[in-house]
C-alpha cells in the first residue's frame, strides 16, 4: 500500500495549473469536495446521492457538493457550504490542498453546468451526519482506488451502456464522479 501525505498531495496539485472552463449565460456553477482524511494513508470520503425524480445523478455515488447559490462569493465557498450541508462535516479555506480541472457533463441530456472540485485535507476522518440529499456515506482508502478501477452495465436514459468506474463493495462509482477522481489520481501519482 502506497501512503502519500497531504504535503505531497499539495505539492502535486501545485505543480500543474488547472483547466478553467470559461462560463457562458446558459450555463450554471457547481463545485464539488475531494475530502481526503486520516493522516496514516488519507481515506475519501463518497456519497450516494438520494433519488429525487427532478435530479440526473440521483442515486448515485459522488463526492459531496452542488450547486453555487447566489450568497457564495466564489466556487471554493460553494463547495465548502454544499459539504456542510450534505454531509455535517466543516471544512474550512485552510484545509484546502488545491484545485483540480473544471469540467461538466459530457452528455447533452444534462444541464450546462460547469463543475469545479477543490481537495480538502483533515487530520481525522470527522463524524458524518447526513441531509436528506445523500442516503450513504462511505470513507474509502485513497490509495486502494487504483486496484477499484473496473467497467460496469449502468443504465443511462432506458439504454444500456459499459462505463469506466470504481467498483467499491456493492457500490460502483461512475460518470463525471469517476472523471474527477481518475483526473485526481493521475495529478497525484497513483494512477
Amino acid at each position: 500500500m502506497t501512503h502519500i501525505t497531504f504535503d505531497e498531495v499539495r505539492n502535486r496539485l501545485a505543480s500543474a495549473t488547472p483547466h478553467r472552463l470559461a462560463i457562458t449565460s446558459d450555463m450554471r456553477e457547481a463545485a464539488v469536495s475531494v475530502v481526503l482524511a486520516g493522516h496514516d494513508g488519507a481515506y475519501l470520503l463518497l456519497i450516494k446521492r438520494a433519488e429525487h425524480a427532478e435530479d440526473p445523478w440521483s442515486g448515485q455515488m459522488a463526492l459531496p457538493g452542488g450547486r453555487r447559490d447566489a450568497d457564495d462569493p466564489d466556487l471554493l465557498r460553494t463547495a465548502i457550504r454544499e459539504t456542510h450541508e450534505e454531509t455535517g462535516v466543516p471544512l474550512t479555506r485552510d484545509a484546502v490542498l488545491g484545485r483540480l480541472d473544471d469540467l461538466g457533463p459530457v452528455s447533452p441530456h444534462l444541464p450546462r453546468l460547469l463543475v469545479r472540485p477543490w481537495v480538502f485535507g483533515l487530520s481525522d476522518r470527522p463524524e458524518v451526519k447526513l441531509s436528506q440529499e445523500a442516503t450513504l456515506h462511505i470513507w474509502t482508502p485513497l490509495d486502494t482506488l487504483t486496484n477499484k478501477r473496473t467497467t460496469s452495465t449502468v443504465r443511462i436514459r432506458d439504454r444500456e451502456r459499459q462505463v469506466a468506474g470504481f467498483r467499491l463493495g456493492t457500490h460502483f462509482v461512475w460518470g463525471m464522479t469517476e472523471r474527477i477522481l481518475a483526473g485526481f489520481l493521475e495529478r497525484i501519482g497513483l494512477d
